[in-house]
C-alpha cells in the first residue's frame, strides 16, 4: 500500500532534513553551486527560519541535475526533465523525453567522436611525415 502525497510530504518534513553545508559535502559540490541551481528554479528547499533545509526529494533532484550536467545536458534541458518528473505521476512522459534527449546526446557525441578520430588520424600522419623528414635530414 503506497502513501498519499500528503503522507509522503509529512514523512519528508519529519524525516531527514539536511543543511546546505551537509548536502554540499555529501555530493562534493560547493554551497554556491547549490544556490545557483536554486536561483535557476531547479531546487526549492524548505526553510526553517532563515536556514535552507533539503529533503531527500531535493537531494534526489540535485543528484539528477549533477548527473545531467555530467552527461552534457543544458540547464534548460535538465529543468524540462525535472518539470516533467513533477507533472507526470507515472513518469511516462519523462521517460519518453529522457529517451529522446539521450538519443540526441548520443548522436552529438558520436559526431564529436568521429571528428576527434579524424583529427587524431591527421595528427598521426603529420607526426609520421615530420618523423620521416627528420630521419632523412642531412
Amino acid at each position: 500500500m503506497g502513501m498519499t502525497a500528503s503522507q509522503s510530504k509529512r514523512s519528508e518534513v519529519r524525516g531527514d532534513l539536511h543543511s546546505i553545508q551537509t548536502v554540499a559535502s555529501e555530493l562534493g559540490i560547493s554551497t554556491r553551486s547549490i544556490r545557483f541551481y536554486e536561483d535557476k528554479s531547479l531546487l526549492e528547499p524548505q526553510r526553517v527560519g532563515s536556514m535552507r533545509v533539503y529533503t531527500r526529494r531535493e537531494i534526489g533532484r540535485l543528484q539528477l541535475i549533477l548527473r545531467g550536467k555530467r552527461l552534457g545536458f543544458s540547464l534548460r534541458e535538465i529543468k524540462e526533465f525535472l518539470d516533467l518528473y513533477d507533472v507526470d505521476s507515472l513518469h511516462l512522459n519523462q521517460m519518453i523525453h529522457l529517451r529522446d534527449r539521450v538519443r540526441a546526446r548520443i548522436a552529438e557525441l558520436d559526431a564529436q567522436k568521429e571528428a576527434l578520430e579524424q583529427t587524431l588520424s591527421e595528427l598521426i600522419e603529420i607526426e609520421r611525415q615530420a618523423g620521416e623528414r627528420i630521419a632523412n635530414a642531412p
